[in-house]
């Protein structure tokens, strides 16, 4: 596994995945702004000095040397918006991974385009054959997203939310 605390870019069909930077978290702010967001999740939107600060510490990267964060912007390459997030914590063959699109951006397969992407990603790049998402049982498009990816739900919960695992398809295997 590289030991990069900066992650690599990657792209999709439509999308660019780029390494988390403080300088995004203004059109972040923006991106992350409707409550609808936080629904499943807790909490609400973060204001651009808050996102500014989290950010700072994420792209600081674990302080758990075993341990990656690695966080990406995804930016619409037909328009140059930024639309949402993604994000692995990965340890060693495994990662945990999240997504986020901004409700503007939501319908449009940009979420699950950027999970295949990333899942495709953290196995070339970073060495990963396990995924595990924790998803909200009545959260129907995340669901879809995982299943995207290639997730599955498990009988295990934590804090209220299903964890799905999958592995990534691995490049040179069919």
């Amino acid at each position: 596994m590289p030991t990069t605390t900066t992650p690599l870019p990657f792209t999709t069909a439509r999308l660019d995945a780029l390494p988390l930077e403080p300088a995004y978290a203004e059109e972040m702010a923006a991106v992350l702004a409707d409550p609808a967001l936080y629904v499943f999740t807790g909490g609400g939107p973060p204001d651009p000095a808050a996102l500014r600060s989290r950010y700072e510490r994420q792209s600081a990267g674990s302080p758990d040397p075993g341990e990656r964060w690695w966080n990406w912007v995804l930016r619409v390459r037909a328009d140059g918006t930024l639309a949402g997030y993604v994000q692995a914590t990965v340890r060693g063959p495994r990662a945990e991974i999240a997504w986020v699109v901004g409700t503007p951006w939501q319908g449009r397969g940009y979420a699950s385009e950027a999970g295949k992407g990333l899942a495709a990603h953290l196995a070339e790049a970073g060495g990963v054959r396990e995924l595990v998402a924790h998803v909200h049982p009545d959260h129907a498009a995340s669901e879809a997203v995982a299943t995207a990816v290639g997730l599955r739900p498990t009988g295990e919960w934590e804090d209220g939310e299903r964890r799905w695992t999958g592995n990534p398809l691995v490049p040179g295997a069919r």
